[in-house]
Parts: structure tokens; C-alpha cells; sequence
């Protein structure tokens, strides 16, 4: 009975303390366990919301608060979503090659599901089947090394097409040139061309430039981009969805109904004439989309699949080139002498009797490195399409939960003054390869990005290469630019609401070779 007694006692004694340790241990591992990215105290079920909404253009919100932070990657919550920047080359390496596995999906949303169809594409479409199937498709039947070559004939037409336009402008003498609506149009008449083989859904100009249409067509298309994961609140509470609170949905389904104005109409003709007989060869990317048969020979792609990929891909071919170009000759009409430096290499490799070709463009290394300056400090906008965690994982020791949205920043990792010197300042001679060897605007490290990297990353890196070059080379090469009197010094400023210039690039234009090499495209 005693040594009962005894026990109890003991136990009495023990289990508090049994108990506290259990306690401490608990708390020791969660004291080790990884938190979140730093970032703003979120508010109960609304998170950052009531924030963002108040702080327009929000791209310039996060930066501000990663600058205020201090750090190169955050989390800030949106409803329930855990949206994480990151404006660091290493991290964004950890995320996109190391864990590119777990972080190969897409945000679930209304713009991009009525954009793609029910997610029927390849950039915009969560992970999964049709993305895989979708993906196949572009990289070995439209962009494969094989069938750009096949289409190299058409992109020439519409690099001669741009001098051809430039030209008529400037022909008699010193005239302004809009150099923005130059190079958007380039990328419109170029991909319409890829795609339908005819550069105007209308009659044209005569000088070469766009008609109504085509001005029409290239403004819907950036219209969409502009309200493709555009921070809209229905996209963080799902029950907002039937709402249009900040008027994206009516703006982008006008922009869509635009598109496939003109889109339908070629495309449902494309069918019938392939399934009834009446074509039987390809001569274009939209003869190869519709004419891909599965293993019954029957088609491989549905209607809807092939109208929301080509609109997909006309997005992505749009807008990068005309932006990066424009920024990279303003700043350079602002230091003449790195001007100067890319005209002497041109007349150097092309001489001044005939235009600058794409087999040209491997010796072109300044004119690479400047429009690879361009992409770092002039990023058309400031994030990449977002990735989805599809797991819970860890990154730079920081929890990141599945369902995140992860942005890399390409604006806050191309002027990231822990990588680059001088961030701000317009140096392409830092992209320059020591050895001499051919430059190419991939950049696999991420300390700027371009084409990104990955399961994700862009497949038509060597197409939207090859139309930024020969849009600057063309221009830069064929004619001569001054600033115009009125702003002798190039304003530099972006837009508030993006990273755009804020004002379009005018400037005085003049052909700058023998005629005779102009009259030859004329005359075509």
C-alpha cells in the first residue's frame, strides 16, 4: 500500500513534467519549421485585398512593398491565396529549373479560362493533359527548326514590308516616323502572315502600312494581354466571379469578340476547304493546325482547340519585339556614340548594298547585346505569367504552400543592384562575351529575363528572337533617326499604370542607302 501510494505520488510529479517537455518540443519545432516570405500583415479572410484595391497600378504596390521589406522574395495574401514575388535570379533558378516540377501550373481565372476556351491552350493552361498535348503541338509542328525555315520566306516579305512602310514615310526628305506603331504592325502583319498567308484582312495601304482592320485587330490583341492576370478581385473571391466589379470582363470580351471577328470566318473556311478536298497542301500555320490527324485519321485538334491556340499565339508574338525596340533606340538616340557603335557593326557584316538578313543575324552581337540591355531595364511588364505551386515546398528556406501564385519580376530582377552595376543605366557592352563567340538573347541564369526557362518557358524563343532583331536592324540599318526638335533629349519616363514608354517614340527619319536597294523592294 505504501509503495502504491509512493507511486502515484511519483506519477503525480512526473506527468507535468512529461507533459512540459512534450510542450517545449513542440514549440522547439515549430519554432524551426520555415514561415512564409516576409510581406504585409494580411486582414482575416480578405488578406491584402482591401490594399491592392486601394493601390492602383498594383505591380508598383508590390514593388514598393518588397523595396520597403527590403527583400527579393515576399508573400502577400490575396483571399486565400498566397501571391509570392520574387525579384532574385537565385531564387527565381530555385523555382523554375530545381522545383520546375512543382511549380508547372497556371492560376485557375476567368480571363484566361475565356480566353483559351476552357483552357484548351498551351501558356495560359494549368498543368496537366491538354497542356501536354497542346505543348507537343507547338514545339514540333509550328516552331521546330524545320518549319521555320519552311516559313522564312514570309517573315522576309514582312521585314522588306517594314522598310518598304518606313520608306514611303521619309522618302522626300526628313519626316516623322511613328516608331511604335511601325513595330506593333510589323508584329501584327508578320504573325497574320504565319498564320492566314495574307498580311490585311482589308485592302491595306499602298505605303504598306495597316488599314482599320489590321489597327483593329493588333489593338484587340493587346487589349487582351492587358486583362490576362490583371489582378482582378473575382480572381481571389471566387464568388465575385459573376460580377464585373472593375469592368475587365466587359472590356475583354469586347476585345476577344474582335479577334474572332476576323478569326473564325478564315479559319472555318480553312476547315472545310481541308475536309471537303478542296485544299491538300500547307502554306501556312493554320494549314498545319488543321490538317493534323491522330492515329484514325481523324483530326487531331478540335475547332476550339485550333481557334484559342492560334489567338494564343498571336498574343504572344504581339508585343515584345515593338517595346523592346522602342526603348532600346530611345536610349540609345540619348548616348549617339553607343548609337554609333551598332550602325558601324551593321555597315560592317550587311556593307550598304542590301538589307540586313536573318542569316546575318549570328555576327550581330552589339545589336544583340543592346536589345538584351533593353529586356532588362524595359521589360514589357513587370511579371511573368504566374506560376502555380502544386505542392507545398520550400524555397530560400521559406514555406511556400501549395496553390501560391509565384511572380517572377522581370523588371526587379533585370535592375537588381545586388546583380548588376549600375542597374539603371543603359550599358550593352556588360552582355558582351569576352571571347567574342555569337550572343543570343536566351538567358538561361535568370539575371534578366527574356524567354524565361523550364517546363513554361516561351517554345518560340528563336521566332521572337528573330523578329526583334531584324525589326532593330531594319530600322536602325536602313534609315537614319533624329530626335525632332521639340524634344531633343528623349523622355524616358514609363507610363504609371505599366512599364511602357510613356510616349510613343516619334522621331525625324531618312533613308540612309543607295536607292537602289529600296527601289528593289518597292518594286516587288
Amino acid at each position: 500500500m505504501k509503495s502504491a501510494t509512493s507511486f502515484m505520488f511519483m506519477l503525480f510529479c512526473v506527468i507535468p513534467l512529461f507533459i512540459k517537455l512534450l510542450k517545449h518540443n513542440d514549440s522547439t519545432k515549430k519554432s524551426k519549421k520555415p514561415k512564409l516570405p516576409p510581406g504585409p500583415k494580411p486582414w482575416p479572410i480578405v488578406g491584402n485585398l482591401p490594399e491592392m484595391l486601394a493601390n492602383k497600378p498594383i505591380f508598383r504596390w508590390i514593388q514598393n512593398i518588397m523595396n520597403d521589406l527590403d527583400t527579393e522574395i515576399a508573400c502577400i495574401r490575396l483571399g486565400n491565396i498566397h501571391v509570392i514575388p520574387v525579384t532574385s535570379p537565385s531564387i527565381a533558378r530555385e523555382i523554375l529549373t530545381k522545383q520546375d516540377a512543382i511549380f508547372a501550373s497556371r492560376p485557375l481565372n476567368w480571363s484566361s479560362e475565356y480566353a483559351s476556351l476552357g483552357y484548351l491552350t498551351t501558356a495560359i493552361t494549368p498543368f496537366g493533359e491538354q497542356w501536354k498535348k497542346m505543348k507537343r503541338v507547338i514545339t514540333s509542328e509550328l516552331v521546330s527548326p524545320l518549319r521555320l525555315q519552311w516559313l522564312h520566306d514570309k517573315r522576309a516579305e514582312e521585314a522588306d514590308n517594314l522598310v518598304r512602310y518606313v520608306y514611303n514615310q521619309c522618302k522626300n526628305g526628313n519626316a516623322l516616323v511613328d516608331i511604335r506603331f511601325a513595330g506593333k504592325h510589323y508584329g501584327g502583319n508578320l504573325i497574320r502572315r504565319l498564320f492566314f498567308n495574307k498580311r490585311y484582312f482589308g485592302n491595306g495601304r499602298e505605303d504598306g502600312g495597316p488599314g482599320a482592320e489590321e489597327v483593329e485587330h493588333v489593338e484587340a490583341l493587346l487589349s487582351v494581354l492587358n486583362y490576362l492576370f490583371a489582378f482582378s478581385i473575382s480572381d481571389y473571391v471566387p464568388l465575385l466571379r459573376e460580377f464585373d466589379l472593375d469592368g475587365q470582363k466587359e472590356a475583354m470580351k469586347k476585345a476577344i469578340n474582335t479577334l474572332r471577328k476576323y478569326h473564325d470566318p478564315i479559319i472555318e473556311e480553312r476547315i472545310h476547304q481541308w475536309k471537303n478536298g478542296i485544299r491538300t497542301h500547307q502554306e501556312d500555320w493554320l494549314d498545319v493546325l488543321v490538317s493534323l490527324k491522330d492515329a484514325n485519321n481523324n483530326p487531331f485538334l478540335t475547332v476550339d482547340e485550333i481557334k484559342s491556340q492560334l489567338m494564343e499565339v498571336m498574343m504572344a508574338t504581339i508585343d515584345n519585339p515593338y517595346n523592346n525596340v522602342e526603348w532600346v533606340l530611345s536610349e540609345m538616340l540619348n548616348q549617339p556614340k553607343l548609337l554609333q557603335i551598332a550602325i558601324e557593326e551593321l555597315d560592317s557584316v550587311i556593307g550598304k548594298e542590301r538589307l540586313v538578313q536573318e542569316s546575318d543575324i549570328p555576327k550581330l552581337n552589339y545589336v544583340k547585346a543592346c536589345l538584351r540591355e533593353g529586356f532588362r531595364l524595359h521589360p514589357i511588364v513587370d511579371f511573368n505569367i504566374p506560376h502555380v505551386s502544386m505542392k507545398d515546398t520550400i524555397v530560400a528556406n521559406y514555406f511556400i504552400p501549395k496553390g501560391s501564385h509565384v511572380l517572377i519580376r522581370r523588371q526587379g530582377i533585370g535592375q537588381n543592384p545586388r546583380v548588376w552595376n549600375e542597374p539603371l543605366k543603359f550599358k550593352p557592352e556588360r552582355h558582351l562575351k569576352k571571347d567574342g563567340s555569337n550572343l543570343t538573347l536566351i538567358e538561361p541564369n535568370l539575371e534578366l529575363i527574356t524567354f524565361s526557362t523550364g517546363r513554361r518557358s516561351c517554345p518560340g524563343i528563336t521566332l521572337g528572337s528573330t523578329m526583334t532583331i531584324m525589326l532593330f536592324a531594319r530600322l536602325v540599318h536602313g534609315f537614319t533617326w533624329i530626335a525632332p526638335s521639340n524634344e531633343p533629349i528623349i523622355d524616358l519616363s514609363e507610363l504609371e499604370s505599366d512599364t511602357t514608354k510613356a510616349k510613343p517614340l516619334v522621331l525625324l527619319g531618312k533613308p540612309r542607302l543607295p536607292m537602289e536597294v529600296y527601289q528593289e523592294i518597292i518594286q516587288k
